[in-house]
């Protein structure tokens, strides 16, 4: 259909139009589309075009003519000619082009935005009313326009004894534009129900359908193209965050200027073109806000960027006289190619888009350029401050158990207009496409691999126990695994078994579990293990779902301790935002190394521990989706939250010793729209009592006790103090803090795009009672320990290079000491 190329980025007209008039809207030198262009008439019709320059308006009544305007321009009017149907508009530059560095104290936009931002609270939805709840219908669809698409068959030839031989045939674009024609690419509908309250807002999904999935991609469900606010401070475009043009930040970082005056649901409004100042040659955010003259609120909102991606964001509003407020009733969001060599996954599949670069080589356009991505939401069965209880508050999202489910009429009933045939064909090309090609079993197999198992039936085998090598086991040859959803839902047995080449020893763990709760995931388990450990080194057990291809660090440690550990635990996600495992355990630790613990009177070589503990992870600020298969955490923010509380249970299974361990981990992340990032992590523990060596704090040191710089090249670690050396220091108290900024990638050559990561490093702590060790030679943080570095990452295929100095108190006589060059290898799954 004619209407699946145009992106409706403002509507005016009346639902009963009858006459209608597409068309382009263009630079006259250069041909360039025009974005954001108004075109208006005479009898009150008025639209402005989309990213492509493309616009459609509509009237009840016959026109005669339209006119067009464009900031920086001269104006145009067209006049209509009866049953032609589509207008190439061409505008001439005006000679003083709009110049975007604003006069202080003389911009009536300015002004305007300024009394937005103040009345911001009066206007916002979210603010205040007491509570709302309305359905949503939102359809996905990547397509393309096949009126678009050439559909060639391109013959190739060569020539050979002068004479020119068939060599190819390229019919791709043919076969593209033949499978447009029936179908679009992907498809996915969704019915919702959005509840606020002073709990906050939540959608509920009430009905899903994705094409080619009997069951739902349940992550791109919850995939965040656009704000659903358009007063939050900071206003979010295909997952990335953008101060917002109405922010007080965003007084200083936008020039604005008013374009026209339009009346809206008769309602005389303000459209007011706001650009960033500092992305004039880049990537950055820019759009339309239409301002209500009386109340200063937003009636409509154009939130565009225009890059590598070509993205447009689009905000409906109706305005409601009793509560005096423009409450959201539409959102559209599309993406159209922009320029780059790269590949860009989008929804698992890969669209290539092509680089905004002015030395960038323009390739010849194929079939697959005239892909988009296009997303409609459509509001109705609006109830406003009404009596309002929200169940599970806590989730941003629950998925209703049976949301698969749901027949024809259902949908029929949300549905702005009927499913029409080419997306009829959709759903029924693509569950026929899937079900032949096992689209769901190689997704399922594709998420096993990157938690790190391979599915085998009911086993999913573990990829953790393959391989692995560090200086006291040698190589460790292993296998394990844990039984999957096929075998059962309500319970599962575990396993694993190694083999040291170095100490010749076996080492095994044996565990079993069963579910209590669906909901909150909570499982009841208890296992053996016999096992090796590294000495004084923070293990949160909330962690060990973790999976990690390779850790480094490892590799180098020379001093573990043997533990026999029986251990009965309870893992759940009940309390909201956490995950959390209460565990009791009476385990027997026989130290590798020469050590000895003086407590009591008595020299221990080996002890038994009884102890009770609880570990969590918080994460109050991530939003959460729960679904039927489980609960996911679908926008990570932070900081997040680690507490790991151990007790010792005196005179229990014959515990030797009385301690307490309280470990705490905080850590923050925060990504820029340039690619840059920064990350902090802070790290403290306390043991007090009876605690022998092996189950004090180390730091995480990853340097080698060699006398030359290039004996001790290794691979660095993520969190690990490179210049410090292995057993340097011992802590029963400490406290760390890390602090890192990575740049964006540069490319130097076709393949090496390195990122330059700046790290530093410091750490303090003490050790009570030292008398009580006895057989190891070590040093205290007493003074503080402190590095940095630059660490130069994914150089080539992954592979980077690190360089860091010690300095301080702590810092070594002789410089070479103090520096460690190390390795670096950084994997990219693309997720």
């Amino acid at each position: 259909m004619k209407q699946l190329t145009v992106l409706f980025l403002f509507l005016t007209f009346s639902l009963q139009a009858q006459f209608q008039i597409n068309g382009i809207v263009t630079d006259a030198s250069s041909n360039v589309p025009l974005a954001f262009a108004t075109v208006s008439s005479s009898l009150g019709a008025n639209t402005i075009s989309d990213v492509d320059g493309k616009f459609t308006l509509l009237s009840n009544q016959l026109l005669s003519e339209i006119s067009v305007s464009y900031i920086g321009y001269s104006p145009k009017n067209i006049n209509i000619i009866p049953e032609k149907k589509f207008y190439s508009i061409a505008l001439e530059p005006k000679l003083d082009v709009l110049n975007e560095v604003i006069v202080v104290h003389t911009n009536p936009a300015l002004a305007v935005i300024r009394k937005v931002v103040a009345l911001k609270n009066a206007n916002n939805p979210q603010k205040k009313l007491k509570s709302f709840r309305f359905k949503a219908y939102n359809k996905l669809i990547v397509t393309a326009n096949p009126d678009s698409i050439n559909g060639r068959i391109d013959s190739v030839f060569i020539e050979k004894d002068n004479v020119k031989k068939l060599s190819d045939i390229d019919s791709s674009d043919y076969k593209f534009k033949k499978i447009i024609n029936k179908q679009h690419l992907f498809q996915t509908e969704k019915i919702s129900q959005f509840q606020f309250n002073e709990t906050g807002l939540k959608e509920t999904v009430l009905a899903t359908k994705m094409a080619g999935f009997k069951q739902p991609i349940y992550e791109i469900l919850a995939f965040n193209l656009q704000s659903f606010s358009i007063y939050d401070n900071q206003y979010e475009l295909f997952e990335t965050h953008y101060n917002s043009p109405i922010s007080r930040s965003g007084l200083t970082n936008y020039n604005y200027k008013i374009l026209d005056t339009v009346s809206i649901q008769d309602r005389a409004t303000l459209m007011v073109y706001f650009k960033n100042k500092k992305k004039k040659n880049a990537s950055g955010l820019e759009g339309v806000l239409y301002i209500d003259q009386q109340n200063y609120a937003v009636a409509k909102a154009i939130m565009r960027i225009k890059g590598v991606l070509d993205i447009t964001g689009t905000h409906e509003f109706k305005y409601l006289p009793d509560e005096k407020i423009w409450f959201p009733i539409a959102k559209k969001f599309k993406i159209v190619k922009g320029n780059n060599e790269d590949d860009i996954k989008i929804l698992g599949g890969t669209i290539q888009f092509d680089a905004d670069t002015k030395d960038f080589e323009t390739r010849k356009k194929v079939a697959s350029d005239f892909v988009y991505l296009i997303s409609e939401t459509h509001c109705s069965e609006f109830e406003i401050n009404i009596p309002l209880k929200i169940k599970k508050s806590f989730l941003a999202i629950d998925i209703k158990e049976d949301a698969a489910n749901k027949n024809e009429t259902f949908w029929n009933t949300y549905r702005k207009d009927s499913l029409d045939v080419r997306s009829q064909r959709t759903y029924i090309i693509l569950d026929s496409i899937s079900v032949k090609n096992r689209i769901e079993s190689r997704l399922r197999f594709g998420r096993k691999i990157i938690n790190g198992y391979i599915p085998l039936g009911p086993i999913d085998y573990d990829l953790r126990h393959l391989l692995s090598y560090n200086n006291y086991e040698g190589f460790r040859i292993g296998s394990g695994g844990i039984t999957s959803e096929k075998f059962s839902r309500k319970f599962r047995l575990e396993g694993y078994t190694a083999y040291g080449t170095k100490d010749g020893n076996f080492k095994y763990n044996l565990g079993m579990a069963s579910r209590l709760g669906k909901f909150s995931n909570t499982w009841l388990g208890g296992s053996f293990t016999d096992d090796v450990n590294e000495i004084a080194h923070t293990v949160y057990a909330i962690d060990k779902r973790v999976f990690k291809l390779y850790d480094p660090r490892p590799i180098n440690v020379s001093t573990f301790y043997n533990y026999k550990s029986w251990k009965g635990y309870i893992e759940t996600k009940i309390i909201p935002k956490t995950e959390s495992v209460w565990q009791l355990s009476h385990t027997e630790i026989i130290p590798k190394f020469d050590y000895a613990f003086n407590a009591n009177d008595k020299l221990y070589s080996t002890f038994k521990m009884t102890t009770a503990m609880v570990s969590l992870q918080w994460n109050p600020f991530s939003d959460y989706m729960q679904t039927p298969i489980g609960r996911l955490e679908i926008e990570k923010r932070f900081p997040k939250f680690t507490i790991q509380f151990t007790q010792s249970l005196p005179k229990v299974l014959e515990n030797d010793f009385k301690f307490t361990k309280i470990d705490f981990r905080a850590v923050y992340e925060k990504k820029y729209s340039n690619g840059q990032k920064s990350e902090a992590l802070f790290e403290g523990g306390y043991a007090f009592g009876d605690v022998p060596l092996t189950h004090l704090y180390n730091t995480s040191p990853n340097n080698l006790t060699k006398d030359r710089i290039q004996q001790r090249i290794t691979i660095s670690g993520r969190n690990s103090f490179e210049t410090m050396y292995f057993n340097e220091f011992f802590s029963n108290k400490f406290a760390l803090l890390q602090l890192k900024h990575g740049s964006k990638r540069v490319t130097l050559f076709k393949k090496v795009k390195p990122t330059l990561v700046f790290v530093t490093r410091m750490a303090w702590g003490n050790l009570d009672h030292p008398e009580q060790h006895v057989g190891i030679n070590y040093k205290t943080l007493n003074k503080g320990f402190f590095e940095s570095g630059i660490e130069l990452n994914q150089i080539y295929k992954g592979f980077g290079l690190t360089g860091f100095y010690r300095y301080g108190p702590n810092q070594l006589p002789r410089v070479e000491d103090n520096i460690a060059v190390k390795l670096s290898f950084v994997l990219d799954l693309g997720l």
